[in-house]
């Protein structure tokens, strides 16, 4: 979402063009149970009532356990949940915003913020990530035609 805001501020689009949902991630490898995750997405949803968008929110500590049944390859398992961005299937899109107990925020972006000035959207290959790669580039650049795609090499 981070990117999609910073491209809509760019071009003068309205804040929420081409956002579909907001994640939110938290870290809990002390109960990787669905019944865990679920009972913290509940919560979330009280609190999350207001936004108008859908607000997905995941354990990061059990995606490794669901994911390969559902995107068809193996996932490593994660230490933290800053990790998660290593593995996006665009290097882009790899930007996460965290607030402080001090209230500052904290951004996190693992490949750097270029790519989101440039209005560019870059591979990561760490994953046989290819068709999530183009599947989002092809979205995004019907939203933001400015935006240079770069192809998942061969």
């Amino acid at each position: 979402m981070g990117n999609f805001k910073v491209w809509n501020t760019l071009t003068g689009r309205p804040p929420l063009t081409g956002i579909k949902d907001a994640d939110v991630v938290y870290f809990d490898d002390t109960d990787l149970s669905y019944e865990a995750e679920d009972a913290v997405i509940r919560r979330a949803a009280v609190q999350f009532a207001g936004i108008p968008l859908p607000v997905e929110v995941r354990n990061q500590a059990r995606v490794h356990l669901w994911f390969p049944q559902r995107f068809g390859f193996a996932y490593p398992q994660l230490s933290c949940s800053a990790d998660m961005m290593l593995n996006f299937a665009s290097k882009t899109h790899a930007v996460a915003v965290r607030l402080e107990a001090d209230e500052r925020l904290h951004i996190a972006a693992p490949f750097g913020l270029d790519d989101i000035f440039a209005f560019r959207v870059t591979p990561n290959v760490t994953l046989p990530n290819r068709e999530a790669h183009e599947r989002k580039s092809e979205r995004a650049k019907a939203v933001w035609p400015e935006l240079t795609i770069v192809l998942w090499p061969d």
